[in-house]
């Protein structure tokens, strides 16, 4: 007697969103309360328009469309795509990645050499309210890192990790129903994809669907805003707002992309009257810890994620990582094993005569200079003639010049680490998120030169 044909387990399979009722408030926009059953029955209508294809850039600003899209993207098995930029030539590696992508924006002057999808207006009539259900193994999206030294590089992220992901975090911020979820990041970049748009989604809070930037906007968000809030934001968009003078009271502030400072953590705090943490995350590995700067320096990895060097990699695994990651940061694990200390990114290392500094540490030093207003060091690729690779750097410093800046910098760098030049430069070409691509510093180092280097 031969015996029955062994069945393959079945992929687990996870709720699109953790709102269960109809009823249940999904976003906020434009001061009016989503339900459940709108959100369901807006993916279903765009779902059923979409493009017969495998891979969608979605370019939406406004964080609900953006968020309708992409789930009617994965109910139809296609696969976002989340390029750092843009730019040309993004947009070309994009095409040659996945020749079928095509894109959509609700802004009628985004355009880029792609086909373009018009997104259905969300204005029709109510669905049966049936929340789909996605398989754990499904790739949903591929988020690329910045190829600010090369080209993009993908990550794939399946459904069922980022599931896991996000339930470490809704837990670690005590993130549920009812809670508003704000952010000044967009998107399109890992950790608002994370924590604006999938948190709010499958920790069954409320999504808000403006991007905010300036700091009236932040404070008119909260202020219209049901408590408790959660405003995930950067080092940079928050600097900006602490010194626009009063800010609005939260209850927490999230910061990410960049290190924050204890002081503007603590400034923060006393302004907003909001406990202010830091999540550490990276493209390949998405969220990895947090810690709160005004209490300590030592990070706290997410339940189930360990952080460890191996020889001189630092690595993580477990949890929503699913294999092991290296990390490009320079770490030290605590004597218990169970924290850690972060050091800098290992692309940011500098070693001039002898001496070891980060460029994310030169950085805070000279913005943290008064009446520096941004401000970026920069290291060329190219050695000058003497065999020694000297670092410069840009400021936006109004009421300041050169000079009395770098009178300031002596004072708290040691003189190895002194830019040679300091150029003074209107603004400098920050992305939504903050940082500023390599290529970008390099073309300006260049123009500020006149094509030397």
């Amino acid at each position: 007697m031969s015996s029955a044909p062994r069945r393959t387990p079945a992929s687990p399979r996870h709720a699109l969103i953790a709102h269960e009722a109809p009823g249940d408030v999904v976003a906020s926009r434009r001061g009016e309360a989503i339900t459940a059953a709108r959100f369901v029955s807006d993916v279903a209508r765009t779902a059923g328009a979409l493009p017969a294809s495998r891979h969608i850039l979605n370019f939406c600003v406004d964080r609900y469309r953006f968020a309708v899209t992409l789930a009617a993207a994965v109910t139809r098995g296609q696969v976002t795509l989340l390029p750092p930029t843009t730019t040309p030539n993004v947009i070309r590696a994009m095409r040659d990645f996945a020749p079928d992508a095509y894109f959509v924006s609700e802004d009628a002057a985004t355009q880029v050499d792609l086909p373009r999808f018009e997104i259905p207006a969300d204005d029709g009539p109510l669905l049966a309210f049936d929340v789909p259900m996605i398989a754990a193994e499904q790739i949903v999206a591929c988020v690329f890192t910045s190829g600010s030294t090369g080209e993009p590089q993908p990550h794939f992220k399946r459904w069922g990790a980022l599931v896991a992901d996000i339930r470490a975090e809704a837990k670690r911020l005590a993130v549920g129903p009812g809670h508003t979820i704000l952010g000044t990041v967009p998107p399109q970049h890992m950790y608002g994809f994370e924590s604006t748009v999938l948190l709010p989604l499958l920790g069954g809070a409320i999504l808000t669907s403006d991007r905010l930037y300036y700091p009236g906007d932040i404070d008119a968000a909260i202020e219209g805003a049901a408590a408790p809030r959660t405003l995930f934001t950067t080092p940079f968009h928050l600097r900006a707002w602490m010194e626009s003078g009063e800010a609005a009271r939260i209850e927490r502030i999230v910061s990410a992309t960049a290190p924050l400072s204890v002081g503007l953590a603590r400034a923060a705090e006393e302004r907003t009257g909001a406990q202010v943490l830091e999540i550490y995350g990276c493209t390949e590995a998405g969220q990895v810890a947090t810690r709160r700067p005004t209490e300590s320096p030592e990070w706290t990895p997410f339940d189930g994620i360990r952080v460890w060097n191996d020889g001189d990699r630092a690595m993580v695994s477990g949890g929503h990582v699913e294999e092991p990651t290296r990390l490009m940061d320079i770490i030290e694990v605590t004597s218990d094993a169970t924290r850690f200390l972060l050091h800098g990114r290992t692309a940011d290392m500098v070693n001039i005569a002898g001496k070891r500094n980060s460029l994310g540490y030169l950085d805070h030093q000279l913005t943290a200079i008064p009446g520096v207003v941004d401000a970026a060091f920069y290291l060329p690729d190219e050695e000058e003639a003497d065999g020694v690779t000297r670092l410069m750097a840009f400021a936006v410093a109004p009421t300041l010049d050169a000079a009395r800046i770098m009178s300031a910098l002596r004072e708290r760098i040691d003189a190895a680490f002194l830019p040679r030049p300091l150029l003074m430069v209107e603004s400098l070409p920050r992305q939504l998120t903050g940082k500023i691509p390599r290529e970008q510093l390099r073309a300006l180092a260049l123009r500020a030169l006149g094509g030397k280097r």
